[in-house]
């Protein structure tokens, strides 16, 4: 028996396609698993993968965020721009692996690198490019105080992901997540450590509400 069992109907019941976590699956389980979407001609995203393990697979491989995207067909328009933002080019893995996971659902996104409060004039320069964004995603890691501080300035929906960058005592991003969590801009929404591809599928969920209302 394989032990690959796809789930094909969840864009009928929850309006996205199933995203398939590529860390630790074995070069013949990828094969499967992209061979099961050629035959349906589905869209395929492959998160947390190496070049290794999609090694002759038709598609685009990116290094930076990691991910695989064979797509077939043009998915469905998501209505309403996302802004992902993130701290420094460390967090640059996360904030990516994000942008792929909303393009490939169909999302136009608009992406705001290196705007760490450390020189924090970086992010009040594109204040005025973030109004069009009905969403964003925020990710940083350290002290993880980006999101509050765009939370300060920011009306929209803030999703916020704590990565697993800095020195000692940042602890792999617990230091981010629990600043994050404690954050005293009030409503944001936080992910869990590194998590650039759920930042993006809870991005979709609410562009799709927001839509319907």
């Amino acid at each position: 028996m394989s032990d690959v069992d796809l789930d094909f109907q969840r864009p009928e019941r929850l309006g996205f396609p199933e995203i398939v976590y590529g860390e630790r699956k074995s070069v013949a389980q990828l094969r499967e698993i992209a061979a099961r979407h050629e035959e349906r001609g589905a869209n395929l995203l492959v998160t947390r993968c190496s070049a290794e393990q999609v090694e002759g697979l038709s598609g685009d491989y990116d290094p930076v965020s990691r991910t695989f995207v064979c797509m077939r067909a043009a998915p469905e328009p998501q209505v309403g721009l996302v802004g992902v933002v993130y701290a420094g080019s460390s967090d640059a893995p996360v904030a990516r692996e994000g942008i792929v996971t909303l393009r490939f659902l169909g999302c136009e996104t608009r992406e705001f690198g290196d705007c760490g409060v450390a020189g924090v004039h970086r992010l009040l320069a594109h204040r005025d490019a973030l109004l069009p964004c009905r969403v964003l995603i925020c990710c940083a890691g350290f002290e993880g105080a980006l999101p509050s501080v765009l939370g300060g300035i920011a009306p929209q929906p803030i999703i916020a992901v704590p990565t697993s960058v800095g020195y000692g005592v940042a602890s792999g991003g617990h230091a981010a997540l629990h600043g994050m969590l404690a954050s005293c801009a009030s409503g944001i929404t936080v992910m869990n450590i590194d998590n650039g591809c759920g930042a993006a599928m809870a991005a979709v969920r609410i562009l799709r509400q927001l839509r319907r209302g």
